[in-house]
């Protein structure tokens, strides 16, 4: 049986994956969702994209995890990249979930379209702690477009502002993922319009990946919600060796 480190997006918490971890668990895996920091309550939201990556090296660290299966959603694609050129010997393998690819030296606002850049320098300019939030219009039409409503709306509500500078920091890598010598698979939602499908992920970010296993699944971006099992099942098909 495997280990499974569930590494969350922007706005959300390790507690949102719950719903996931269960099944991989029932299956007979060990499986963590760790929260970032920036996104812990009571987390200054000026964190930047370091500290998220070393909370998460030292949430490995302190629970001795090795041989992990480790996966990362969306912006916890930039955090797992980080953490495999940190402690890529912890690491069996890695898994993207419709998730950011940096090289050396690129931000995420690197890989997004030109207007959510706008939208988040201008959401950020007006907060008080460098934070933002996602405005539900987004939310609901572009990465919730496969839940009614209600469903839509209780999601996020359970979200919380997320540090900006996670987004405008640049990562530093020894190697870009394509020159890491770990597995990676990609998981990609079909019908995930949280990045507009002329610049989507897959395949444009998937292929910085060099060698991986692609596993594709109908959803939106946020099949953590709508349909958790099916999640699982995708993150088991991705994870095994």
């Amino acid at each position: 049986m495997a280990t499974y480190v569930l590494v969350h997006g922007a706005w959300h918490t390790g507690e949102l994956f719950e719903a996931v971890a269960a099944p991989i668990r029932a299956a007979g895996h060990e499986v963590h969702c760790p929260t970032l920091a920036g996104n812990r309550p009571g987390d200054a939201r000026t964190l930047g994209l370091d500290a998220a990556i070393a909370s998460l090296v030292t949430y490995l660290e302190d629970n001795d995890l090795t041989d992990i299966v480790l996966l990362g959603h969306s912006y916890g694609g930039m955090v797992i990249t980080g953490a495999a050129d940190r402690v890529p010997g912890r690491i069996r393998r890695l898994v993207y979930w419709n998730a950011f690819v940096p090289n050396d030296g690129e931000c995420l606002n690197d890989m997004v379209p030109a207007h959510y850049v706008g939208l988040f320098d201008a959401v950020s300019s007006e907060s008080s702690d460098n934070s933002v939030m996602l405005p539900y219009p987004i939310w609901r039409e572009a990465f919730m477009n496969d839940a009614s409503g209600e469903e839509a709306e209780a999601a996020f509500n359970r979200l919380n502002p997320h540090p900006y500078a996670t987004f405008t920091d640049r990562i530093g890598l020894k190697k870009n993922p394509a020159e890491m010598e770990i597995a990676k698979s990609y998981i990609n939602c079909t019908e995930d319009t949280a990045l507009p499908q002329g610049l989507g992920w897959h395949p444009r970010l998937s292929e910085k990946l060099g060698l991986f296993r692609l596993v594709q699944i109908p959803g939106s971006h946020e099949l953590c919600f709508t349909d958790p099992a099916a999640l699982a099942a995708a993150i088991l098909q991705a994870g095994r060796d």
